[in-house]
């Protein structure tokens, strides 16, 4: 297989939704495409998988604090962010939306965002009540306008019991619009 994304920095945020297991795929994807794969964490995510998952599938150290970064003079959440090709947020929750929409920098991640000039994916994951909330409408309204790109969510059965669109948007199609925007053209099946 070939690597369109090598030479590509992707930043993973992964936020508070069951739907945080899928970042372990979404990581080994990227990096089967060739990115150099870095993951930071809400603590929240810490909750529905480990960092050590993601540390292992990324083959790159995890992110899960702000007060435990850098081994050098620069913050860590900087750093990152200046490497950045791409920042994905899979699943990104109503909260961080809510951060993102007005510039709150509590955590590594929100205060990565801040800092990152880079080409933002979005992918969302939340009970449909809470995506169509008047709040998280304008939230995603706010950062649409800032250019940056939401992939779903679907619709489905989701973990809360109920039905409906609040579902992480499938892996492979986050991957594929991530490559796209990368500005990275896929081998077709006659490149070898």
């Amino acid at each position: 297989m070939s690597a369109p994304l090598q030479e590509k920095t992707v930043v993973l945020g992964v936020t508070g939704s069951i739907a945080a297991y899928k970042a372990a795929e979404l990581a080994s994807q990227l990096r089967r495409r060739g990115a150099d794969v870095f993951v930071v964490m809400t603590d929240a995510a810490t909750r529905f998988i480990t960092p050590l998952t993601l540390q292992a599938v990324s083959r790159n150290p995890v992110t899960t604090s702000l007060w435990a970064e850098g081994k050098g003079w620069q913050a860590g959440h900087i750093e990152l962010a200046d490497r950045a090709d791409l920042l994905v947020v899979a699943p990104v929750t109503a909260n961080t939306l809510a951060k993102f929409a007005h510039g709150l920098a509590d955590d590594e991640l929100s205060a990565l965002y801040l800092a990152c000039r880079a080409s933002v994916l979005l992918a969302p994951a939340m009970n449909g009540k809470m995506y169509d909330h008047p709040a998280t409408v304008e939230n995603r309204r706010i950062l649409e306008e800032r250019g940056h790109v939401f992939i779903g969510p679907e619709e489905g059965m989701l973990a809360c019991g109920y039905e409906g669109q609040g579902r992480l948007w499938p892996v492979e199609a986050i991957v594929d619009r991530a490559v796209a925007m990368l500005g990275v053209c896929r081998a077709s099946p006659t490149d070898s």
